[in-house]
C-alpha cells in the first residue's frame, strides 16, 4: 500500500515562503509524474505544478514564476518551494501520482499540510 505523507506547511504573511515536501512510501517512486494539488475551503481539489520522471516541470499559470516543484528520487520525495505567498495560496496541499488512463490519481491521499497566508 502506498502511503503519502505531507509536511512544511504553516502560517505566513503575504510575500513570504514556504518548502513542502511529499514522501512517497511503498512503490518505485522514481518511474512516475507527481503532482501538487491543493483545495481551499468549498473548492475543488486542482493540481497546481507537475513533475516527470524525467524532470520536466509544468504549472498552472497562478503560480508560474512563483512555485517551483522539484524531486530527490532517492528519497522517494517531492517539494514545492513556493516563494511570494498571496493570501489566495492558501489551501491544503497534497501530492500524488495522476492516472491519466482514468483521469484520477494512482494512490490513496495523504492528510495534505494547511498553508495560510494571511498578515
Amino acid at each position: 500500500q502506498v502511503q503519502l505523507v505531507e509536511s512544511g506547511g504553516g502560517l505566513v504573511q503575504p510575500g513570504g515562503s514556504l518548502r513542502l515536501s511529499c514522501v512517497a512510501s511503498g512503490t518505485i517512486f522514481s518511474i512516475y509524474t507527481m503532482e501538487w494539488y491543493r483545495q481551499a475551503p468549498g473548492k475543488q481539489r486542482d493540481a497546481v505544478a507537475r513533475i516527470s520522471s524525467g524532470g520536466s516541470t509544468h504549472y498552472v499559470d497562478s503560480v508560474k514564476g512563483r512555485f517551483t516543484i522539484s524531486r530527490d528520487n532517492a528519497k522517494n520525495t517531492v517539494y514545492l518551494q513556493m516563494n511570494s505567498l498571496k493570501p489566495e495560496d492558501t489551501a491544503v496541499y497534497f501530492c500524488n501520482a495522476p492516472d491519466y488512463s482514468t483521469s484520477s490519481w494512482l494512490w490513496p491521499w495523504g492528510q495534505g499540510t494547511q498553508v495560510t497566508v494571511s498578515s
